[in-house]
């Protein structure tokens, strides 16, 4: 497929970008050369190669959930600036 400077712009116009004339005939060069680099891919065979959803192995960084003892309630509530006792008082923001 042959881009021209209409593609170009509305590629830019679909992404909310203003773009000169300059950087039309500049952005026309890049667009083709990513088409065509696509182009190759195409033709690359990946008979028997399973889709991926990254091209690289993630491994979860979290710990693992493990149950332990909870901060005691009149400790957590000591650090609050209202409470009442047995629970944290927030001023209101919704009547009802």
């Amino acid at each position: 497929m042959q881009l021209s400077h209409e593609h170009v712009r509305k590629v830019a116009a679909l992404a909310r970008l203003k773009v000169t004339d300059a950087e039309v005939e500049s952005l026309l060069g890049d667009l083709t050369a990513i088409l065509d680099y696509v182009g190759v891919l195409n033709d690359v065979d990946t008979t028997g190669v399973q889709p991926m959803v990254h091209a690289v192995e993630l491994h979860d960084v979290l710990r693992q959930d493990t149950v332990a003892a909870s901060l005691p309630r009149p400790e957590a509530l000591d650090n609050a600036p209202r409470s009442d006792g047995e629970y944290f008082l927030v001023p209101t923001i919704i009547e009802g």
